[in-house]
């Protein structure tokens, strides 16, 4: 990154790294946990099918959070970015 970069910026951009390296790791946690609630279904253990959902559904919901928190941040990036720079001239 830039030294001319504004340090808002810039944290307003390791904060969107952060979260989408979150919800790569959840995403491949709920994997996991699909592929493990499958397999002990199919052994016959059927009592781990409503827990596993529970999890699931809470991962999913952190993963939706986060999605609407690197939204939020980019829009207010940009925002600023359109606020600084002259209107009809890109930033330098």
């Amino acid at each position: 990154m830039d030294e001319r970069t504004p340090p808002a910026r810039r944290h307003g951009l390791t904060a969107i790294d952060g979260a989408l390296a979150l919800i790569a790791l959840l995403l491949v946690v709920q994997m996991w946990l699909l592929t493990a609630t499958l397999d002990s279904y199919l052994a016959g253990h059927h009592e781990v099918v409503l827990p596993a959902a529970i999890i699931s559904g809470v991962l999913f919901l952190t993963c939706a959070a986060l999605y609407l928190f690197v939204r939020r941040i980019d829009a207010e990036a940009r925002n600023a970015r359109e606020e600084t720079t002259p209107s009809g001239h890109p930033p330098v």
